[in-house]
């Protein structure tokens, strides 16, 4: 019995989305809202916030791979098909044609978290291909 309330207990928990990396500004807000609009709010706000890291280390990217012969436009095809792929995953996630009648009100919230995950996963993966290009100089 024990091991099945264990297992039912992971399911539960391991189905939520990680909010682990959330900002600290999104967890301040989320603490205040009361209604389901402001939520989405909040997660709307971390979207965008996330987004402009993204694009902050996106263009220390470029500018530091133009120093290296056709690595701009590789640097751009990568992120390129990252998009692709982000729209594709949560296309996937949530595959439903009218996604309001099956995943409900919290279906905008959810989908600016898992955005802002992704775009914070990129983040990573740019700031390693900056690190890259970094040492190239040294």
């Amino acid at each position: 019995m024990m091991r099945f309330v264990a297992v039912v207990l992971f399911a539960a928990v391991s189905s939520l989305p990680c909010f682990a990396q959330d900002s600290a500004q999104y967890r301040a807000c989320s603490e205040k809202a009361m209604t389901q609009h402001e939520m989405h709010v909040c997660a709307n706000e971390e979207a965008i916030r996330v987004d402009a890291e993204l694009n902050d280390v996106y263009r220390k990217l470029v500018s530091k791979a133009a120093s290296e012969p056709g690595a701009v436009a590789k640097v751009k095809t990568a992120e390129k098909a990252w998009i692709a792929y982000k729209d594709a995953y949560v296309d996937a996630m949530y595959p439903a044609n009218d996604k309001q009648a099956a995943y409900g009100s919290i279906f905008p919230m959810e989908v600016d978290l898992l955005i802002a995950k992704l775009t914070r996963q990129q983040i990573g993966a740019l700031q390693e291909l900056l690190q890259q290009y970094s040492d190239m100089e040294q």
